[in-house]
C-alpha cells in the first residue's frame, strides 16, 4: 500500500494550493487595508469599519493558509491550475465582503449623504425605510458576490444601477480590484511575493499568459506592471484635461476623481465607472476619443509594449501579428458597425440623438469638418457612426464603457458587437474573449487542411504564423487548442443564452446572447438585462460566465475535474 504525503494534516497536492490561494487572499486583505485609510480621508467612518473588518478577515484566513502550508513543494501545472480557477474565486469571495459588510453597517441616513443632490433615483427598501443609495443592493450577499466577481475578472457588469450614489471608499474600491485584476492577481503575487525558482511559471502560464519579456518570470510581471503604471498616470492626465474641459460644471478635484477611476478601468479593459450611464454621461466626444486609445492600449500584448518602449520604434506595433490584427478589426468593425446603425436608424431612432459627430445639437457646420456632410448624413446619423466607433473599440477591447442605449439597438447591431466581445483582442494584454492569435489559427488551420486536400499524400504543407513556420505536427497541435478552446466557449455561450432568455421576460435572444457574451468575455457592456432586479438562476450563471471566461475554460474543466477525482492521473 503506498502511503500518500502529507503536509500539516493533508494531502501534498492540497497543501500547495491552499498554500497559494492563502496567499492571493493575503494579498487582497493588504488592498483592503489601504481603502480603509481612504475611507476614513473621506469621513466614511461605517465604510472604513467595513473594509477594516474585511481585511481582518482575510488576512486572517489567507495568513493561517499560507502559514500552516509555507513547507509544501512548489506547485507544477496541474497545481497551477487549480489554484487559478480556485484563486479567482476565493478572491471574488472574499472581496464581496467589503460590499457586504458595507451595505449593512452604514444607516440609511448616511447612505442618503452619499446620493447626489437633485438626484431622480428610484427608492430602495432597506427594513422599514428607503434610500436612493444604490450601497443598500449589496445588502443581498449575491449581488456583492457578483460585483466583486465582475471588478476580480474585469467584466464591468454591476448591480450599482446609479455609481455616483455610492460611497468614495466603495467607487475606488471598484475600480482597484479592475485595475489589479486586469494584469491578474496571480501575477502580481508572483511579482511581490514568489522568490525566483519557485514554479512560479506554473501559476503565470496557467493564468493564460505565456508571453515572457525577461528569461525570469519574475522580472517579466515587474516590467507589466512598470509599464501599467505608467500607462495609467498617462491615462489619468489626459482623462483629467478632457473632463475638465467637457464638463466645467464639475469640480476640480471631482474631474480629477472620475479622470483616476476611468483611467483605470479604462486601461484594464474593465469598464466599471463612476458616473450615471457610464461614458454616455459625458456626451463628449473629446473624452471618447481620449479613451479610445487608452482603451485600446490595454488590449494589445504587454511584451509589444515593452519592446516599442525600449526601442523607442512604433513600427513594431504594426510588425507583431496579434497587434497588426487588432487595427484591421477595429477599422473593419467600426466600419461595419457604423453601416449598420445608420441603415436601422428607423429602428433604433431612441438610441441616438441629434448631436452630431462633434456632439453639438443642430449644428451642420461641425458635420462638414468631421467630413460627414458631404456623405449626406444626418445629424442623427453622425451620432450613429460615433456611438458605432466608440462602442465597437469598447467591444472589442473588452472594455465595457457604453456611450450608448444598446439596448434601444436593433438586434443586427447587438450581434455584431456580441462577435467582437466573443473574439476580444490580444494574447498576453488585459483583455477577455478567444483572443485574436485563436481566431487567426483557426482561419489558416482552415486554409491549411484546404489546401491539402490538392495536394498528395506525401507531400509537405507548412503553415506560416506570423513569423513562424509551423510543420505539420505543430500546426496540427495549435490548430487543435485553438479549435478546443473557442468550441467549449462557443457551447458555453449558447447554453447560457438559451437559459438566460428563459428568465428573462421582455427580452429577446439577441439581448440575451449579447448579456453572456459580454459577461464570458469579461466586457461589461450590457442591454439592459443585468441588474438588481434579475433572476438570482441569471446572476448566479453570469458569475460562473465571468470565471469561466476569465480563466479560457481549462483551469476551471481541471478544477472540477480534482474537486471530484483529485489531482492523480
Amino acid at each position: 500500500m503506498v502511503r500518500r504525503k502529507t503536509v500539516a494534516g493533508v494531502s501534498t497536492d492540497l497543501a500547495i494550493i491552499l498554500r497559494d490561494v492563502g496567499a492571493l487572499v493575503l494579498m487582497q486583505a493588504a488592498l483592503m487595508g489601504f481603502t480603509v485609510l481612504l475611507a476614513l480621508g473621506f469621513g466614511e467612518y461605517y465604510v472604513a469599519l467595513a473594509f477594516l473588518l474585511a481585511a481582518v478577515v482575510t488576512a486572517a484566513v489567507g495568513g493561517i493558509a499560507r502559514k500552516t502550508f509555507e513547507d509544501a513543494p512548489n506547485p507544477v501545472m496541474k497545481h497551477g491550475m487549480v489554484i487559478a480557477a480556485a484563486g479567482w474565486f476565493a478572491t471574488a469571495v472574499f472581496g464581496s465582503i467589503p460590499f457586504f459588510l458595507a451595505a449593512h453597517l452604514t444607516p440609511v441616513s448616511v447612505m442618503d449623504s452619499y446620493v447626489p443632490a437633485g438626484a431622480n433615483y428610484d427608492p430602495i427598501r432597506v427594513g422599514g425605510a428607503t434610500t436612493l443609495s444604490s450601497l443598500a443592493y449589496f445588502q443581498n450577499p449575491l449581488h456583492a458576490l457578483f460585483e466583486s466577481m465582475s471588478g476580480w475578472t474585469g467584466s464591468g457588469l454591476t448591480m450599482a444601477v446609479h455609481e455616483p450614489s455610492l460611497p468614495r471608499a466603495v467607487q475606488w474600491w471598484r475600480s482597484l480590484i479592475q485595475w489589479v485584476g486586469g494584469v491578474g492577481v496571480i501575477v502580481l503575487t508572483t511579482a511581490i511575493l514568489a522568490r525566483p525558482g519557485s514554479g512560479s511559471y506554473a501559476l503565470y502560464q496557467a493564468e493564460t499568459r505565456e508571453e515572457r519579456i525577461h528569461p525570469s518570470i519574475i522580472h517579466t510581471v515587474q516590467t507589466v506592471w512598470r509599464i501599467f503604471l505608467l500607462y495609467t498616470v498617462l491615462a489619468v492626465v489626459a482623462l483629467f484635461v478632457a473632463i475638465l474641459w467637457s464638463e466645467p460644471r464639475l469640480s476640480t478635484f471631482e474631474s480629477f476623481w472620475q479622470a483616476l477611476n476611468h483611467a483605470m478601468t479604462g486601461l484594464s479593459t474593465g469598464g466599471f465607472s463612476v458616473t450615471d450611464n457610464s461614458i454616455e454621461s459625458y456626451d463628449s466626444p473629446l473624452v471618447e476619443g481620449v479613451l479610445l486609445p487608452i482603451m485600446t492600449l490595454g488590449a494589445i500584448a504587454f511584451p509589444i509594449h515593452y519592446v516599442v518602449l525600449r526601442d523607442r520604434d512604433p513600427d513594431e506595433l504594426f510588425s507583431d501579428l496579434q497587434t497588426r490584427w487588432l487595427f484591421i478589426l477595429l477599422a473593419a468593425g467600426a466600419l461595419v458597425l457604423s453601416v449598420q446603425n445608420v441603415v436601422a436608424l428607423s429602428e433604433a431612432r431612441g438610441a441616438f440623438t441629434e448631436t452630431g459627430w462633434l456632439g453639438l445639437q443642430n449644428v451642420r457646420i461641425p458635420l462638414a469638418w468631421a467630413g460627414f456632410e458631404s456623405l449626406g448624413l444626418s445629424p442623427l446619423a453622425a451620432d450613429a457612426v460615433r456611438d458605432s466607433v466608440f462602442q465597437f473599440v469598447s467591444a472589442l477591447t473588452c472594455t465595457g464603457f457604453q456611450s450608448s442605449d444598446i439596448g434601444s439597438w436593433g438586434a443586427g447591431g447587438k450581434l455584431i458587437l456580441s462577435g467582437a466581445m466573443v473574439l476580444g483582442g490580444a494574447a498576453g494584454s488585459t483583455v477577455g474573449g478567444i483572443k485574436i492569435i485563436r481566431g487567426y489559427l483557426i482561419s489558416k488551420g482552415i486554409q491549411w487542411e484546404f489546401s491539402r486536400v490538392f495536394l498528395p499524400s506525401s507531400a509537405v504543407v507548412n503553415a506560416k504564423i506570423g513569423t513562424r513556420v509551423l510543420d505539420r505536427h505543430q500546426m496540427f497541435e495549435e490548430f487543435s487548442e485553438a479549435a478546443i478552446v473557442s468550441t467549449l466557449w462557443i457551447i458555453l455561450l449558447i447554453t447560457g443564452s438559451v437559459i438566460l432568455v428563459n428568465v428573462a421576460p421582455g427580452f429577446g435572444y439577441a439581448d440575451a446572447l449579447f448579456e453572456v457574451a459580454s459577461a464570458q468575455g469579461n466586457v461589461g457592456l450590457s442591454t439592459g438585462i443585468t441588474g438588481p432586479t434579475m433572476s438570482p438562476i441569471a446572476e448566479g450563471m453570469l458569475i460562473l460566465n465571468m470565471w469561466i471566461g476569465r480563466l479560457e475554460i481549462f483551469p476551471v474543466l481541471v478544477f472540477l475535474r480534482s474537486a471530484l477525482f483529485g489531482l492523480e492521473p
